[in-house]
């Protein structure tokens, strides 16, 4: 008897729709890119309960007959592919025909569409992949696909989907991608009637594509990058190295304008970034690698989330090159001023050519950096605190900090310096005992004194009074719809906030340090700080809140101290405490004895 059975065709395509269809993210991502490639410029997304309950997607593409509406919802028929050749030659998203049915299988499908200037449109259903109902309907532009309750066949699978918010993050990553990629084309996503994600077309400036997919904070550290090769154009945007991620999630790479995630396409761009980037921090890169069609294969991967390049080392070689030049070029610091510039900037442009000629002069010739001098060495009035250790054969960074020092100083350091100037319109340099030379980051210095304030006000339940401050502020849909889930949080934090009807916010009062920050930039950077729903809005809920206000309360201060308040900020110092971290917790950027600096003017 036999042993070996042919599955039944529904089945196959049950399983099947497990390699396609993972979570709702899955179908939304298959369902738009069959918007694109119908060559829609409007692709409209409605969600709810994360995208379990319901989905749908509607474009202006130029839609289907009858006969094309029904052959979509069978195995292997696409519009994309004649020949096993074309897969040499493919542009467009789909090609393997397989998204629709395998939707259907697990799922309630409705297909509604019309070819341009029809009189009767089509509407076609399925439920469960079985029991294909078709029928006239009204006549529109494009299509309308609907997904409802995703899964209720399948309830093994059901079982493992995550929660809704977590799921609509995922739908929410999957329709940013995409957009990215596709600038010229506008996107309307929302959930349970709330706009999710909004973004008209902007062609002529990809940049408000990436700005309202990342974040508008991210915008004004974006800088074009192009590489061009023979059969290969490498084309985006990168963010300078003072926009940093906690994660590689920032670093976005397309192929031909489809979004994959490549290991070598991805450590290229590290690489690029390594001699500018702290430890354990990411670059944003949105990256467009455009090749010919035959010479990379999308057909590797189920959800076509990989590719593999006929030549990978000439590709990662160029994205490498791209990257290095434009960071080389340091556009973030602007143009060297002529005379009478910014002399900052030509400060910051002089710092880092000195940095990176001594760094490659020192490990060439000795290999190692220059010896400090030991505790032995020095009188005994004066106390050498020994810098952060470094790798053996790489010269100390620019801006290294002394950990001992950040994190606990002795007992009246700050008050003891000498304040004697600033360099490059942005350090403190003081005087220390002994002789020693301390230069100091006065931002990182505010910031820490603002977050104790912050800490305090938080820990004694005091709200501050109603002030005359106050401005009403426009923010995009994702930032309000996080503030208006956090005003509890905000409330305790003494920030008094109102809507002020669709994504506006009155701002009615702030703690004092705060009067002078940019209330748009603030809130914005709250709406990522603030706890998740159903977080205990306590300190420890609170602490990322705390350290983005306390950056703020500095950026509004750091640059205009008089003496009389930077000599009460060091004092404020040597009472501060040092263990909760800041965004910028480096206050003591370089610490030197006065032996070294004898040594050096031998």
């Amino acid at each position: 008897m036999a042993r070996i059975a042919r599955l039944r065709d529904d089945l196959i395509n049950k399983i099947a729709a497990g390699e396609v269809v993972e979570r709702p993210a899955s179908v939304v991502k298959e369902l738009v890119e069959n918007s694109l490639d119908a060559g829609a410029h409007t692709v409209q997304v409605a969600l709810e309960g994360g995208g379990l309950q319901r989905i749908v997607v509607s474009d202006d593409g130029h839609g289907m007959g009858r006969e094309d509406a029904v052959l979509c919802l069978e195995r292997h028929a696409t519009s994309k592919l004649r020949e096993l050749d074309d897969l040499e030659n493919l542009v467009s998203k789909g090609f393997r025909g397989e998204a629709l049915p395998a939707i259907a299988a697990v799922s309630r499908f409705t297909l509604h569409t019309a070819e341009p200037e029809a009189e009767v449109g089509t509407r076609v259903t399925v439920e469960g992949g079985a029991g294909l109902h078709v029928e006239e309907a009204p006549p529109r532009v494009g299509t309308v696909m609907t997904v409802e309750d995703l899964f209720y066949n399948t309830p093994a699978r059901l079982k493992f989907m995550r929660r809704g918010e977590t799921e609509l993050k995922h739908v929410e990553e999957a329709v940013i991608r995409i957009a990215l990629a596709h600038p010229e084309v506008s996107f309307l996503v929302e959930h349970g009637g709330l706009p999710l994600f909004t973004s008209p077309a902007c062609p002529e400036d990809p940049t408000e594509r990436i700005a309202a997919a990342l974040g508008t904070d991210v915008h004004p550290h974006l800088f074009s990058v192009e590489e061009r090769r023979l059969g290969l154009s490498i084309t985006g945007h990168i963010a300078s190295p003072e926009y940093t991620l906690p994660t590689a999630r920032g670093i976005y790479t397309f192929v031909n304008h489809r979004y994959v995630r490549d290991r070598g396409l991805i450590g290229a761009i590290q690489r690029g970034y390594q001699e500018y980037l702290p430890s354990g921090r990411q670059p944003l890169v949105v990256l467009f690698i455009d090749v010919e069609p035959h010479a990379v294969d999308v057909n590797v991967h189920p959800q076509k989330m990989e590719v593999r390049f006929a030549d990978s080392r000439g590709v990662y070689d160029a994205v490498l090159a791209a990257i290095v030049r434009t960071l080389r070029a340091a556009p973030w610091l602007g143009p060297t001023p002529p005379e009478g510039g910014d002399p900052r900037r030509q400060a910051a442009h002089y710092a880092q050519a000195v940095e990176r000629f001594l760094t490659r002069a020192q490990e060439a010739t000795w290999g190692a950096p220059l010896p400090l001098p030991s505790a032995a060495d020095a009188p005994a009035s004066l106390s050498l605190v020994p810098a952060a250790p470094v790798p053996m054969g790489r010269a100390p960074a620019f801006g290294q900090a002394l950990p001992q020092l950040n994190e606990a100083p002795p007992p009246g350091y700050f008050a003891a310096l000498r304040p004697m100037g600033v360099l490059g319109g942005r350090f403190q340099v003081c005087e220390g005992p002994g002789g020693t030379l301390v230069v100091l980051d006065p931002h990182a210095a505010l910031e820490r004194v603002r977050l104790m304030d912050f800490h305090r006000l938080l820990e004694e339940g005091k709200t501050p009074p109603p002030s005359l401050f106050g401005t009403t502020v426009e923010l995009p849909v994702p930032a309000a719809r996080a503030l208006m889930g956090g005003r509890e949080s905000l409330a305790l934090l003494g920030i008094d906030v109102e809507p002020f009807g669709g994504t506006s916010f009155a701002l009615k009062a702030v703690p004092p340090g705060l009067e002078g920050a940019d209330p748009r930039a603030l809130l914005e950077a709250l709406s990522h700080a603030l706890p998740p729903a159903g977080t205990p809005p306590d300190a420890v809920g609170l602490a990322e809140a705390l350290r983005v206000m306390a950056c703020h309360a500095a950026q509004t201060a750091s640059d205009k101290l008089t003496d009389a308040q930077l000599r009460a900020l060091l004092g404020e110092l040597d009472a501060a405490d040092f263990h909760p971290t800041c965004r910028h917790g480096t206050v003591v950027v370089l610490e030197m004895p006065l032996l070294e600096l004898e040594r050096r003017a031998r």
